[in-house]
């Protein structure tokens, strides 16, 4: 008698599935090659690509401004910008001490100048709502210019900083709502950055527009926004299309404040081709020759000084000359929008010892692109009392209008 043979053993479950993946790998593989030639045979249809009417409207309306290559994307600026002026409100805290809070700095001039033509500008502009419900973004007008003029300590400064943005937080329910992501406060000179650094929730939580953008003393760039310190008024008219009358290589002079300055004057200070001086200008020399020294130099050497701004490089776009960014960790205003490799030179501070040899291997014809997107850009660092369109005001209305997307509970 034959012994029976034996029977198989019924397939594991992790033989079947091992089968059951490889059969859908297989069935996933012909599908792809099925509709990867049929696409082939068949044209690409770009209708599902075409902008939206409305978008095509509003390009159409700006296709007459030509924006040129200055920035990062010309085409969605124009759209963008199209739909701030159009949709953007701000509400303006009106509390506070008339005397220190809600007041136009004494003077549109020196270094309190952006910070004064801002408090003005976005007063009378179609910014400014009286509705908090319809605002995307709250304005604290806090200015430290009046308090510094009374000769106010910086620890007191601080204390009325603190107890003005606590009575605001106290009264209305707006900054509750996003621990403040929404509002934003606006100063340009160091004495009003260190009064509102002692109050960390201010620093932390809203927007801070500063002319002190720096990366290593706690400026976030997606959050905060870089304001262009210029002087005004310029002293002579702005400059451009006159590259012919620039000999001078580079151009620097003024106070040697900080530690970058002091080797560029001194590795530099004797240079046959290099106008730097060892320190400021004496007006006694003659009438606007600091101003003067711009409209024929080709590379203006721009070092931080006290902070990682400098005015000089608004007065160097303003005149014509290329500026040389000679600071580290500066979040340069606008940079988002702006490509400023287009238009200026950024060097590193250990740069400094190589200098000439860096502005000499740029040839005439990349200084002359250099130049001509220079004068593209001068509305931007210019401020007018009222605005006008693309004026610094509206770039940087346009930097807070990026950043309003915040949640309220």
């Amino acid at each position: 008698m034959t012994a029976a043979k034996p029977a198989h053993p019924p397939p594991s479950s992790s033989s079947f599935l091992r089968g059951l993946l490889l059969a859908l790998a297989v069935i996933t593989l012909i599908t792809f090659i099925h509709f990867s030639l049929k696409s082939l045979r068949s044209p690409l249809r770009y209708d599902s690509l075409t902008p939206p009417p409305t978008l095509l409207k509003v390009l159409a309306e700006n296709d007459s401004e030509d924006l040129g290559d200055v920035y990062h994307l010309p085409e969605m600026f124009k759209l963008n910008y199209a739909e701030m002026e159009k949709k953007f409100k701000v509400y303006i805290y009106p509390d506070g001490d008339p005397n220190t809070f809600y007041q136009t700095p004494r003077k549109l001039t020196g270094k309190y100048a952006s910070e004064g033509y801002f408090f003005q500008n976005i007063r009378e502009s179609q910014f400014r709502t009286d509705d908090p419900d319809q605002a995307d973004l709250f304005f604290i007008p806090i200015s430290c210019h009046k308090m510094r003029g009374k000769g106010t300590s910086y620890e007191n400064m601080t204390i009325i900083v603190q107890d003005y943005v606590e009575s605001l937080i106290s009264k209305y329910p707006y900054w509750n709502r996003t621990l403040g992501a929404d509002h934003f406060f606006v100063t340009c000179h160091d004495v009003g950055v260190r009064a509102t650094e002692g109050v960390p929730l201010l620093v932390k939580n809203s927007i801070r527009v500063v002319c002190s953008p720096s990366y290593d003393v706690g400026f976030i760039p997606h959050k905060d926004v870089a304001l262009p310190q210029v002087l005004q008024p310029f002293a002579l008219p702005a400059g451009g299309n006159d590259i012919e009358n620039r000999t001078t290589l580079g151009f620097w002079a003024g106070h040697r404040n900080s530690k970058i300055r002091v080797i560029l004057a001194q590795v530099w200070q004797n240079d046959t081709e290099l106008d730097i001086s060892n320190n400021r200008i004496n007006r006694a020399t003659g009438h606007l020759v600091y101003q003067k020294r711009f409209y024929r130099t080709k590379f203006c050497i721009c070092p931080g000084g006290s902070q990682v701004n400098s005015a000089r490089i608004a007065d160097s776009i303003h005149y014509g000359c290329i500026p040389v960014i000679l600071s580290n960790y500066y979040d340069l205003p606008f940079n988002d929008i702006l490509d400023w490799r287009k238009f200026s030179v950024i060097l590193k501070e250990n740069d400094v010892y190589q200098l000439k040899q860096r502005l000499k291997e740029i040839s005439h014809a990349e200084f002359a692109d250099l130049h001509n997107n220079l004068v593209k850009v001068q509305k931007h660092f210019q401020w007018n009392s009222p605005p006008i369109k693309y004026d610094a005001f509206h770039m940087v209305m346009y930097d807070l209008w990026l950043r309003r997307h915040v949640i309220k509970y």
